[in-house]
């Protein structure tokens, strides 16, 4: 990143504008809302590529936000485009002169000069959003803006955050690894379709949280592989946790098009994995990736066993999770068992006897997903 910073610093910003420069406006906007009635606000950013959601920070820089407001409802940002990219750095977008394909060489001088600088001690850590300046001119802010895809702490003291990406840095992140030129201009013009402020919505619910351990037992998963199905059935009394945590991570969709990357004959299977998923996961489903705290107890590691993998951490179990392929003595009170297979043994010997290089199947097997039932 250090050399990432050289070669903006070594010339023009890309997130400023790099063409005619001009004095900012001797009165600069000011906006007639408070604080108070900006806060709570979010601006939805539908683009051409996917949608992304700013948690609006008047209490930071109320007239950046209030301009940013003032802009989304007369409709400025629409059709506008993402004009310059640097991978992996930022994207920048909002210059009005953007929706004219015919003014191409004139993007990025548009939209500026309008507000004064409004610096705080907000870090520019991923997911910043902040005003894009004329070269020189930090009180020469408006319409344009930037969103810091990975930290830039070099920006502090020069830019005016004003928000913050709280969905769809995924969407963002995109954007940023599209082809560009060397002044990063990127080839494709991917567009603001709709940019609209809203109330921020209250957190939804966490899946699985209010039930007791005996409403957690209820429940069934099948995993659902490429060599048959398989049904566990949750030992909730002994692992809450871990059972809470699994039935979230399965409804979310985080165990599917993952791979049995680990069989030992005698011993275990395991899948889970993150790394053998043939997908990366949505940015919904990394949040709901935690390490789990252990909750080892006296169930014996015998066939059909579920047991949470984990490193020499006791406290390292995230995703991964093993079926015992006979009886373990030596998995005792190391690692936490949560259930146990009750449909599919067979399944279980099938992936148990695949032919393998070291511990690694040599043909993959895929956990297609894991389908809960009750």
């Amino acid at each position: 990143m250090t050399c990432f910073l050289a070669l903006l610093f070594s010339a023009v910003l890309p997130w400023q504008a790099a063409r005619r420069p001009a004095p900012a406006p001797a009165v600069p906007f000011r906006t007639t809302l408070t604080v108070v009635q900006m806060m709570g606000k979010q601006a939805v950013v539908e683009t051409t590529a996917g949608q992304f959601v700013v948690d609006l920070r008047p209490d930071l820089a109320p007239n950046h936000v209030g301009y940013f407001l003032k802009l989304a409802a007369e409709g400025t940002y629409t059709g506008t485009i993402f004009h310059r990219v640097v991978r992996d750095g930022i994207i920048q977008g909002g210059d009005p002169i953007t929706k004219d394909p015919a003014r191409r060489p004139l993007y990025g001088t548009g939209g500026l000069g309008v507000l004064q600088a409004e610096h705080s001690g907000e870090p520019f850590t991923r997911g910043a959003v902040a005003a894009a300046l004329r070269p020189g001119q930090p009180d020469s802010g408006g319409a344009q803006f930037f969103v810091c895809v990975t930290d830039q702490p070099g920006l502090a003291g020069q830019f005016t955050i004003f928000g913050r990406v709280s969905e769809g840095m995924d969407v963002v992140q995109k954007i940023s690894e599209l082809p560009a030129d060397a002044k990063g201009m990127p080839e494709e013009r991917v567009s603001i379709v709709s940019l609209a402020a809203r109330d921020t919505p209250p957190p939804e619910p966490v899946p699985f949280a209010a039930e007791t351990p005996g409403q957690l037992a209820q429940h069934r998963a099948v995993l659902e592989t490429s060599a048959g199905s398989i049904t566990i059935a949750f030992l909730a009394d002994r692992a809450p946790e871990h059972v809470r945590n699994f039935l979230r991570l399965a409804q979310a969709g985080v165990f599917d098009g993952t791979a049995f990357h680990r069989v030992v004959r005698g011993f275990v299977v395991q899948t889970g994995a993150l790394t053998s998923r043939a997908a990366p996961l949505a940015e919904k489903q990394q949040k709901l990736v935690r390490r789990l705290e252990p909750e080892f107890n006296d169930t014996k590691h015998v066939k059909g066993i579920v047991s949470m993998a984990r490193g020499d951490d006791p406290a390292s179990a995230t995703t991964s999770f093993f079926i015992v392929t006979a009886d373990a003595p030596s998995l005792d009170g190391k690692y936490t068992v949560f259930g146990r297979v009750i449909d599919g043994l067979d399944v279980l010997d099938r992936i148990e006897s695949t032919p393998v290089s070291g511990e690694s199947p040599t043909t993959r097997i895929d956990l297609i997903r894991v389908r809960l039932v009750g």
